[in-house]
């Protein structure tokens, strides 16, 4: 074999064989759409952040001059000015809406990655499907990859498409007060196209490693809660305070984010080999 024949051979192999994840991941998709026991807390969550919220904000600012000032002096004066620049009417609305449902926003996209995860990894052994599929001729990357993805979609298309609806329903349940359209901002852009993906990057990045140990979704979903619930208190806690800090602080912390969520995927792909499943069956 020539050297330039081997070095093609080499691409060859460390290329991503796509239609090979694209077969997988609709398999995997499929089963996802079939089964209720997870369409239903993908749908039921978002209904209650993205719309019932929401409503119920914009009713309770309408016509009525609620108070914000006395929970925005405790926060730092550099946080609190971008509320405060607001007319009073509009102050609960900013605080509520612009900044605080924020983090709320993030639980999303990382308990719906769990789910999924929980089903696409331990699910195939519960389904007692984990040993055909290790012996189909894919490439352990291939697998990985189509799994990462199986997760991943589903968890980014409920967070965008249920910020779509969130925006439609502030704007207009809260026109009466804003006579403005004031979502989305940049900071919101942010949250949706930069930190939401890596959320659900980083829920995946655990689920693998959870999956991995357990037998069926279950228990996958019980340990995987154990882990991802401190993640939901630490979201809830710093990122408000990041969106108030400014658009670069909030872009910084999505930096790190991905980070986090590179390095647990790398992990996850080592430990999701062939040979390391097959001795866990």
């Amino acid at each position: 074999m020539t050297d330039s024949t081997a070095r093609v051979a080499t691409v060859e192999r460390e290329r991503v064989n796509w239609s090979v994840v694209r077969v997988m991941l609709g398999r995997d998709l499929g089963a996802i759409v079939r089964s209720k026991a997870l369409i239903l807390p993908m749908l039921a969550l978002p209904l209650v952040l993205l719309v019932l919220l929401p409503a119920a904000i914009g009713l309770a600012a309408n016509g009525k001059q609620l108070r914000v000032e006395r929970f925005v002096d405790m926060l730092p004066s550099a946080l609190a000015a971008p509320v405060m620049a607001h007319p009073p009417q509009e102050r609960l609305v900013i605080l509520v809406l612009g900044y605080l449902v924020a983090p709320l926003f993030l639980i999303v996209p990382l308990m719906i990655s769990a789910v999924t995860a929980a089903d696409t990894f331990a699910g195939e052994k519960e389904r007692r499907t984990l040993e055909t599929l290790l012996h189909l001729p894919v490439r352990d990357r291939d697998l990985y990859i189509a799994k990462l993805l199986g997760g991943f979609i589903p968890a980014t298309a409920v967070a965008w498409s249920g910020f779509v609806i969130f925006a439609v329903i502030s704007n207009i349940v809260c026109w009466p007060v804003m006579h403005r359209l004031f979502l989305p901002t940049w900071l919101w852009m942010i949250v949706i196209l930069w930190l939401a993906p890596a959320v659900a990057a980083i829920g995946l990045g655990i689920m693998v490693r959870v999956s991995i140990r357990v037998n069926n979704t279950q228990e996958a979903q019980q340990l995987g809660g154990a882990v991802v619930l401190p993640l939901v208190i630490l979201a809830v806690g710093q990122t408000t305070g990041l969106l108030l800090a400014g658009p670069k602080v909030a872009f910084g912390a999505g930096i790190v984010l991905w980070a986090i969520a590179i390095w647990l995927n790398i992990r996850g792909a080592r430990a999701y080999a062939r040979d390391t499943m097959a001795t866990r069956l």
